[in-house]
């Protein structure tokens, strides 16, 4: 594969990831790292590349939700620190282990997050409140689980963290999805700055992470005008089952 036609590739990535995001709120990460592992990279650089690019549109997106009021402080502030903690810890196990011995689980992690998605777009009621509050320790160690994870398999912040606050208490499902939006951006930072000690800036893959870039501002505009057209569940179905069926494969290649 040329140079050339590699950098494209990446940026339909990028581009496809985006979209996912944007119509669904959630799935960056795990869309577009199981489509790096699926080609060939090691997990840990395809983890790090993807945060890297992450940082850009997690502070934007975060930023944003902020201006727009769509951030609930009760949740964010408990969220912050166990999140970077769990971001840290899930990056330092990634690249402590080797990337052929790792990468097995890794599409393991990444298939039950496709399954995460399935299973929360193929319900056939909307996600509601229960009317309550969620206990302080459940968004603590919500965060820690999902950070984590996120790190470890290259995404599932939001697979994991925006379903299980809605479900789990009183929260309007835009300040939910705007604090997780804003929190992600400390658990990306934390990620990145984790896989820069630990693997260095010259392990990076940096025309990666720019064509991720690249496509996702283009994809931006066009998943906010897609989603008000495109019913969420279909999509969401569509998602999840793709993720599935892209690191069934992956791990079946690693394992035989």
């Amino acid at each position: 594969m040329t140079g050339m036609l590699f950098s494209v590739m990446m940026v339909v990535v990028g581009f496809i990831a985006q979209f996912v995001d944007g119509s669904l709120g959630m799935g960056y990460g795990v869309f577009s790292t199981s489509l790096l592992v699926g080609i060939g990279l090691l997990p840990a650089i395809a983890s790090a590349s993807v945060h890297t690019a992450e940082v850009f549109t997690t502070l934007i997106s975060g930023f944003s939700h902020w201006r727009l009021g769509n951030i609930k402080k009760e949740l964010v502030l408990p969220m912050i620190i166990p999140g970077v903690i769990g971001a840290v810890g899930g990056a330092y196990l990634l690249t402590a282990i080797p990337g052929k011995a790792i990468k097995p689980y890794v599409a393991s992690i990444l298939f039950v997050m496709g399954a995460v998605v399935l299973v929360r777009f193929v319900r056939k009621k909307n996600i509601v409140p229960n009317g309550e509050m969620t206990p302080l320790w459940k968004v603590v160690m919500l965060s820690l689980v999902a950070a984590f994870m996120d790190a470890l398999g290259g995404g599932g912040w939001g697979p994991i963290a925006t379903p299980s606050l809605i479900l789990s208490g009183n929260h309007e499902p835009r300040k939910v999805v705007g604090s997780v939006n804003l929190v992600e951006f400390f658990v990306t930072v934390a990620a990145v700055i984790t896989f820069l000690v630990r693997i260095g800036p010259e392990h990076f893959e940096w025309g990666i992470v720019a064509a991720l870039l690249i496509g996702g501002v283009i994809a931006a505009p066009i998943a906010a005008w897609i989603c008000r057209r495109i019913p969420a569940r279909a999509l969401g179905v569509l998602i999840g089952a793709t993720l599935m069926v892209l690191n069934a494969r992956t791990l079946i290649l690693s394992l035989f």
